[in-house]
């Protein structure tokens, strides 16, 4: 059996916010054994998720992870995702998929926010307003 994630964001009109998903699994290829990582859009950019997951089978994988990079558990997440890939699975019988939930609440979330806030007053970013 061959493993895939699938991340999976929105999608912007903006380029580099798609090309931000694109980094994410660069950086998650060096952290696991995974053997297939791949990313798509939910909308607004390619790869699509039918494109992505498809993109998986390609590579050999018969399982698939997909997971929805996002912090909240709205409907895009909750909903709209797990329909659009179960409608995107049917187009490859015999691999299996799933979808995780997504980023949220999480100890290490709490930390990069700290980290973010440490890294603006290390580098005496201005203030804005009053």
């Amino acid at each position: 059996m061959s493993r895939a994630i699938l991340l999976v964001d929105h999608g912007s009109v903006k380029r580099e916010a798609n090309e931000m998903l694109a980094d994410v699994a660069a950086m998650l290829r060096g952290l696991t054994d995974v053997p297939i990582i791949r990313y798509a859009h939910m909308e607004l950019a390619e790869p699509t998720i039918v494109q992505g997951i498809a993109a998986c089978v390609a590579a050999g994988a018969t399982e698939v992870t997909v997971h929805p990079y996002f912090l909240a558990p709205g409907r895009h997440s909750t909903t709209d995702i797990p329909r659009m890939v179960a409608e995107a699975a049917k187009n490859h019988p015999g691999v299996r998929v799933r979808v995780t939930a997504p980023l949220g609440l999480h100890e290490k979330i709490c930390q990069v926010v700290l980290e973010r806030v440490r890294e603006m007053e290390a580098a005496g970013a201005p203030m804005v307003g009053g």
